[in-house]
């Protein structure tokens, strides 16, 4: 099975941005998804929570409108599960970029960290 890369993106995201850079310069090939108008679903989350490593609370745009919307006393009392589910519903909630490596076995990058883009993408890109 040949390996797809799907990245979850907001256009006014300066992180997103410099991602999609890194990846063009790279001569990455993959399918841009708009993450405020399709969020991961909740079987997405399912799936990509533990390919990616990170717990869910990291998953948070802890810098964004969203998040200080909820406020941190509501996040910090929340449950993972109440989080996967506000995820699903708020695109900007959700740190991102999101980089969905789908192939002989799942990962999921979350945030924008070249070294990490570097060695997970590795074979994906030109050069």
């Amino acid at each position: 099975m040949a390996q797809t890369v799907t990245v979850l993106s907001y256009a006014g995201c300066s992180t997103c941005k410099k991602a999609l850079k890194w990846l063009d310069a790279k001569g990455a090939k993959y399918t841009l998804r708009a993450i405020v108008a399709a969020p991961p679903t909740a079987a997405e989350l399912r799936e990509w929570i533990p390919a990616s490593g990170l717990p869910v609370r990291k998953w948070l745009n802890t810098s964004g409108q969203s998040y200080r919307a909820l406020g941190k006393e509501k996040v910090d009392a929340a449950s993972d599960a109440d989080l996967s589910e506000w995820l699903t519903r708020d695109g900007k909630l959700v740190k991102r970029p999101v980089v969905v490596l789908q192939g002989p076995s799942l990962k999921v990058l979350v945030g924008f960290r070249p070294e990490a883009y570097e060695a997970d993408l590795r074979g994906l890109t030109a050069g």
